[in-house]
């Protein structure tokens, strides 16, 4: 029920690399070296996490860093909590709806420097066919690296958001108080970006 919000953020990953390749010009997702993770309360004791299977998009750079523009799909059929009944339940009407909005998207709007090697990347969030804005904390890996001929980058990111804002408000009440699913969702991602 958590994974949702990966989605989130996801797409959001993306922003992460952008900062720390200012002096590039586009930069393409690399799906199988990026991780989009998220945590969630479950019954008021204990967190679940999962993470969104499918991440691609580009990230554009210029010579400043707040220039840069970050464009991430997620694939929201792509989450996985490692327990399938649970997987079937995010993709369905109650969550995430997936058959209705097949992706989750994040398109970055500003990126300003917070420390050495250290952004805050504003974006909007498109989850569950809402659009919100999201702030990402992101950290870069240090300058781009060669890999056989390619030049790639990384960088990791953080934010939370809350589920009802983007219309996923599906909870059940417990006996003992507090309800099944908590709203806020920690989303945590790692990416790396290779240049074209």
């Amino acid at each position: 029920m958590k994974s949702w919000i990966s989605k989130t953020a996801i797409a959001i990953a993306m922003l992460a690399v952008l900062p720390a390749l200012a002096h590039a010009d586009t930069w393409q997702i690399d799906p199988a070296h990026t991780n989009v993770e998220f945590t969630v309360r479950h019954m008021m004791i204990s967190n679940v996490k999962g993470q969104f299977q499918k991440t691609s998009g580009t990230i554009t750079t210029g010579s400043d860093p707040a220039s840069a523009q970050i464009d991430a799909t997620i694939d929201a059929s792509s989450v996985d909590t490692r327990v399938e009944r649970r997987d079937t339940h995010l993709k369905s009407p109650d969550f995430l709806d997936v058959a209705k909005y097949p992706t989750i998207t994040f398109k970055s709007t500003k990126v300003e420097a917070a420390g050495p090697n250290k952004f805050k990347v504003t974006g909007d969030l498109t989850l569950h066919g809402v659009t919100k804005p999201v702030v990402l904390d992101v950290e870069t890996s240090g300058a781009p690296i060669n890999m056989m001929g390619k030049m790639h980058a990384g960088a990791s990111a953080t934010t939370q958001i809350k589920r009802s804002d983007f219309g996923l408000t599906w909870n059940k009440a417990l006996e003992a108080g507090g309800v099944m699913v908590g709203d806020e969702v920690a989303i945590s991602i790692d990416v790396e970006a290779i240049k074209k």
